[in-house]
C-alpha cells in the first residue's frame, strides 16, 4: 500500500488529469483516460476466483431456493446501489423419465437416465440437489417405436435420410448433440413424422480424451440438460411482461404455445453417450455416410428404423414460478438518462461454473473495480446498469420479461448492451457484435494483456494469422442479447474466452472443472472482465459516442452481394438494397465528418453551447441501430423485428444477414412460383426501407 501523501497525491494527480481531458479534449475517441488505466490495474484474480467458488457450492436451477441463494450473494456483492425485480413466468420441472430398448437379440435394458458424479470431486456432497436430466419445456407422453438414427438432427441430415430411402415416421430419432439447438433437433424430427426423439453427447464430440476429473471431457454418464422451447421470454405473455404479484395478467394458454410451435408435440430426452452408444447397438439396416460414424472402436453406426425398440416417456410440469433479475446502477454526472448495459445471468442447470457463473464472477470483480474507481474520484458522464438475469437456460426469460416491461424507455435511453453469458470456457477470445462496434472492441482488445500469453496484447493474439479480428454478428437467439438487439435494436456486444467445452450442461460443469481446466489462474476471468470493462467506460464517458457506421454500411454491401447470389438468375432485383446502402454510407461519412468537426471545436476550447450539438449527435448515433427494426418483424416470427441480422429459421443458434430474405428465398427456391418471388422482392424492399431510414436517422434532417 502506498504511504498516505503518496496516494493523496496521486489521487489528487489523477483527477486533474482527468479534468483537463474532460475540458480540452472529451472528443478523442481513440485515447483512454487515466481513470480507464487505473481500472486496468485494479484487476483481482483472486476477486474473481473467490465469486465463482461462492457461486457454485449449490446446484442453483431458476426459481429455486438456491437461485434465491446466489441472488442475494449478488445483490450484497455489489458496492453500488441495487435491487431486485421479480417476474411470473412458466417455468418447466421434470416429473417422471423412464427409457427401455427392447432388442430381438438381448434381453430388455432399463436405462438408469443418472449422471454419476466423482466422489473426488467436493461438488459430489451437493449432487441430490441437482435436478434431473430432462429437456425443459419437452411434451409430456410415452410412445413404444423402432429406432431411427438421424446424425445431428438437422433439415439436411433428414433430407439424406429421404434420398436413402428410410423413412423416419412412426419412429423415435435418436440424434446428436452438436451443430444445432437442440430444440431444433426435436421439430426437425417431428417435422419429419418421429414420434419422439433421444439426443445424446456423442464419444466423438464430447469424450475425445480423458474424462473428468482426470481430463477436461465429458464422462461417460454425462448429460446435457437444456431447454427445447422455441421462442424467447415467458411462454404466456408473449410480447409483454407480466411481474409477480400482479393479480390481473394476460396470459395464453400451454395449448395455444404447442399451436403456434414454440412448445413441441413429441416427448424427448437427453441422454448420455454411453446410453447413446448401447442404443446405437440395436440399430440394424443400412451403414451410416461416414462422416455420421462415431469415434474409433464404437460399434457401426445404421440408420435403421429398427429392430430395435424403445419406450420413451416423458411426464413434465409446467407451472408458474417467480424469478428474480438483479442489478445495480452507477449514475450518470452529465447523462443520467442515457444507460450503458453490462448483463450476465446468473441461474444454472447445476453448478455452472463456466456456464453462467464464470460470467457473473466476472461482472461482480469488475464491478469492485469501478467502485474504486469511483472512491479516486471517477464518476460516468452517462449511467452504467450492472444486470443479473434469471431463468436464462429455459429461454431468456428474465432479460426479456424485463426488456418487454421497459420496451419505450430503453428504445429512448439505451446506448449499448454488452453482454458476457460465460465469460470462460477456454483459450482464445471470441466476440460478436453489431457492427458500429467493432473499432471500440478492436481499441479495447489493445490495451489488454492476453491471459495466456502476457508478452503480447489481446488483440495480438485475438488476430493471429488473420487479416482482422474475427468479429461476429449477433442474429441468433442463443443468450441474453436477443431481446436488446432482436426486438428493440439496441447496439450490443457478446464476448467470451473460448468457444465451447465439453461438459456443458452437465453436472461437471463445476468449480474442480474451472480450477483444473477452464481457468486455472483466473487470468481469463479478469482479461474478460477488463475488455468488457473498457468498453463499457469509453461507451459511458466519451462525450461522443465511439460509434462507427461506414464499417456498417460495407458490411451491409458484403452481405447484400453473398444474398445475391445464392438467388442469381431468379427473377428478382436486389437495385433498392444496394442504393439504400449507399445512402447509409453517405450518411456515415457525414456524420463522421461532423464528429471531427465538433472534436477540432472542443481542442480550441469552444464555447460549451456546443453540448447540444453533442447530444442532438449522440442521439442520432444511438437510434441509428433501431432503425434497422420494423414493427412487423420477421414473417412468421413477428417477435424478431431486426430486418438485418437475426437466427436461422433451422438454427436458433445461427446469426443470419437479411434473415427475411433468405427465408424467402429458401422457400420461394421450393414452390418456384411467382407469388414466392414477389415475396422475396418485398422482403429486399422492406429491407431497403429500413436502411434508407436508418441512414436518415444518422442524417439527422428531416426529407
Amino acid at each position: 500500500m502506498k504511504p498516505l501523501l503518496q496516494r493523496f497525491q496521486f489521487h489528487s494527480l489523477l483527477s486533474t488529469l482527468y479534468l483537463l481531458i474532460t475540458i480540452c479534449a472529451p472528443l478523442i475517441t481513440s485515447s483512454f483516460t487515466p481513470y480507464h488505466t487505473l481500472f486496468l490495474s485494479l484487476a483481482s484474480n483472486s476477486s474473481a476466483s473467490s465469486h465463482l467458488l461462492h457461486l457454485t457450492r449449490l446446484p442453483h436451477l431458476s426459481s429455486s431456493y438456491e437461485d434465491s441463494l446466489a441472488a442475494s450473494y449478488v445483490l450484497s456483492s455489489f458496492p453500488f446501489p441495487s435491487h431486485s425485480t421479480f417476474y411470473s413466468t412458466l417455468l418447466s420441472f421434470p416429473v417422471h423419465r423412464s427409457l427401455s430398448l427392447f432388442s430381438p437379440s438381448s434381453p430388455p435394458f432399463h436405462f438408469s437416465l443418472t449422471q454419476i458424479p466423482s466422489p473426488s470431486d467436493p461438488s459430489s456432497t451437493s449432487f441430490s440437489l441437482t435436478v434431473p436430466t430432462f429437456h425443459a419445456y419437452a411434451h409430456t407422453g410415452s410412445v413404444r417405436a423402432p429406432l431411427t438414427y438421424a446424425y445431428y438432427g438437422r433439415v439436411e441430415d433428414f433430407d439424406k435420410l429421404g434420398s436413402l430411402g428410410i423413412n423416419v415416421t412412426g419412429t423415435v430419432v435418436l440424434a446428436r448433440y452438436g451443430k444445432i439447438y437442440r430444440g431444433d433437433i426435436v421439430k426437425n424430427a417431428q417435422d419429419a413424422g418421429a414420434l419422439g426423439v433421444l439426443v445424446y453427447s456423442d464419444y466423438e464430440d464430447y469424450a475425445k480424451g480423458e474424462a473428468f476429473p482426470a481430463g477436461p471431457w465429458l464422462p461417460q454418464s454425462g448429460v446435457q440438460v437444456g431447454s427445447v422451447f422455441r421462442a424467447i421470454g415467458d411462454p404466456t405473455t408473449p410480447g409483454w411482461s407480466c411481474t409477480a404479484g400482479e393479480e390481473e395478467c394476460e396470459r395464453v394458454s400451454i395449448e395455444e404455445i404447442v399451436r403456434r410451435g414454440d412448445m413441441l408435440s413429441v416427448p424427448s430426452l437427453p441422454i448420455s453417450g454411453k446410453d447413446g452408444e448401447e442404443l446405437h447397438k440395436a440399430i440394424g439396416g443400412q451403414v451410416a455416410p461416414d462422416d455420421w460414424q462415431g469415434r474409433e472402436g464404437a460399434p457401426v453406426y445404421r440408420l435403421g428404423p429398427g429392430p430395435g425398440v424403445v419406450n420413451l416417456t416423458y411426464i413434465g410440469n409446467e407451472t408458474l414460478r417467480t424469478i428474480q433479475n438483479v442489478f445495480a446502477v452507477i449514475e450518470g454526472r452529465e447523462e443520467a438518462d442515457r444507460y450503458v448495459l453490462l448483463g450476465n445471468h446468473r441461474d444454472a442447470w447445476t453448478f455452472g461454473a463456466v456456464d453462467p457463473n464464470s460470467g457473473t464472477a466476472a461482472l461482480l470483480e469488475l464491478s469492485e473495480r469501478l467502485y474504486k474507481l469511483q472512491k479516486k474520484g471517477w464518476k460516468p458522464r452517462r449511467t452504467i446498469i450492472l444486470c443479473n438475469w434469471d431463468a436464462e437456460e429455459y429461454g431468456l426469460i428474465g432479460s426479456t420479461e424485463w426488456v418487454e416491461e421497459n420496451r419505450e424507455l430503453l428504445t429512448s435511453r439505451a446506448v449499448a448492451y454488452l453482454n458476457v453469458d460465460s465469460a470462460v470456457y477456454g483459450p482464445g477470445f471470441y466476440v460478436s457484435a453489431t457492427p458500429q462496434l467493432d473499432a471500440l472492441l478492436i481499441e479495447a482488445s489493445k490495451m489488454v494483456k492476453d491471459p495466456d500469453n502476457s508478452s503480447q496484447t489481446l488483440y495480438n493474439s485475438w488476430i493471429s494469422s488473420a487479416s482482422s479480428p474475427p468479429i461476429e454478428r449477433l442474429g441468433g437467439g442463443g443468450t441474453d442479447f436477443a431481446a436488446f438487439v432482436q426486438h428493440i435494436g439496441v447496439p450490443s456486444i457478446d464476448m467470451a474466452f473460448g468457444d465451447g467445452y465439453p461438459v456443458y450442461h452437465s453436472i461437471y460443469d463445476d468449480y474442480l472443472w474451472m480450477e483444473k481446466f477452464g481457468d486455472p489462474m483466473f487470468q481469463r476471468h479478469v482479461a474478460a472482465a477488463s475488455v468488457w470493462g473498457l468498453v463499457a467506460l469509453r461507451l459511458a464517458d466519451d462525450e461522443i459516442l465511439p460509434f462507427d457506421y461506414i464499417s456498417y454500411a460495407t458490411e451491409l454491401k458484403g452481405n447484400a452481394k453473398s444474398i445475391e447470389e445464392e438467388a442469381a438468375g431468379c427473377p428478382i432485383s436486389f437495385s433498392p438494397l444496394y442504393k439504400s446502402i449507399e445512402y447509409l454510407k453517405t450518411a456515415a461519412v457525414n456524420v463522421n465528418a461532423e464528429k471531427q468537426a465538433l472534436e477540432e471545436k472542443f481542442w480550441g476550447l469552444s464555447s460549451r453551447k456546443d453540448k447540444s450539438k453533442v447530444r442532438e449527435l449522440n442521439d442520432r448515433l444511438m437510434m441509428t441501430e433501431r432503425a434497422f427494426t420494423d414493427r412487423e418483424g420477421l414473417s412468421g416470427r413477428e417477435w424478431y423485428k431486426h430486418l438485418i441480422y437475426g437466427p436461422s429459421k433451422y438454427n436458433d443458434y445461427d446469426s443470419k444477414a437479411y434473415p427475411g430474405i433468405d427465408d424467402a428465398i429458401e422457400e420461394a427456391k421450393k414452390s418456384n412460383t411467382t407469388d414466392a418471388w414477389r415475396f422475396v422482392q418485398h422482403e429486399i424492399y422492406r429491407v431497403a426501407r429500413a436502411v434508407k431510414q436508418a441512414s436518415l436517422v444518422l442524417n439527422g434532417g428531416l426529407t
